[in-house]
């Protein structure tokens, strides 16, 4: 028990100092992992075989989702003269992507579980959502100007 809080505290205290000099990218993934590794609480037999998967599975759907973005980008600032073709492409894609989206998990969900006991793989599921809750919040507070030290290092998310 000591060690996972010593590795907890370790991974906290480096994302907490290297914050400052991290692109807002690096930044949120930094949080993600350390929102992830309390919420999960990891055994560092756990998190040895844990990360590697996770981190592919991640990068994965980055990818797919950086292929999304551009569509919908392209999509939201053409939307009045797109034809009907382009419209039902934009939508086809959509479906695609949620498809492939769903193919990724259950590639990964069976490793997942050879990795972690099943409580801890539901906490996995729910936590992500939990942190994107968490991080539209903090962005949807910048936004509105209720973050008043925008300088210094975003806030904790717990």
């Amino acid at each position: 028990m000591k060690n996972i809080f010593l590795l907890s505290l370790l991974i906290i205290s480096t994302v907490a100092v290297s914050q400052e000099r991290k692109p807002a990218k690096e930044r949120v993934e930094a949080m993600k992992i350390g929102f992830l590794t309390d919420r999960l609480n990891l055994t560092p037999e756990e998190a040895k075989t844990f990360w590697p998967v996770y981190n592919m599975y991640s990068d994965e759907l980055e990818k797919l989702r950086k292929g999304r973005r551009e569509n919908i980008v392209n999509a939201r600032d053409n939307f009045d003269g797109m034809s009907d073709a382009d419209l039902e492409k934009t939508v086809d894609n959509e479906i695609n992507f949620r498809q492939s989206e769903l193919e990724i998990l259950k590639k990964y969900h069976p490793q997942f579980k050879k990795i972690l006991p099943i409580k801890k793989v539901a906490k996995l599921y729910k936590s992500e959502e939990d942190f994107k809750r968490k991080l539209l919040e903090m962005i949807q507070d910048r936004r509105e100007g209720n973050n008043h030290d925008r300088q210094g290092p975003p806030p904790q998310i717990h």
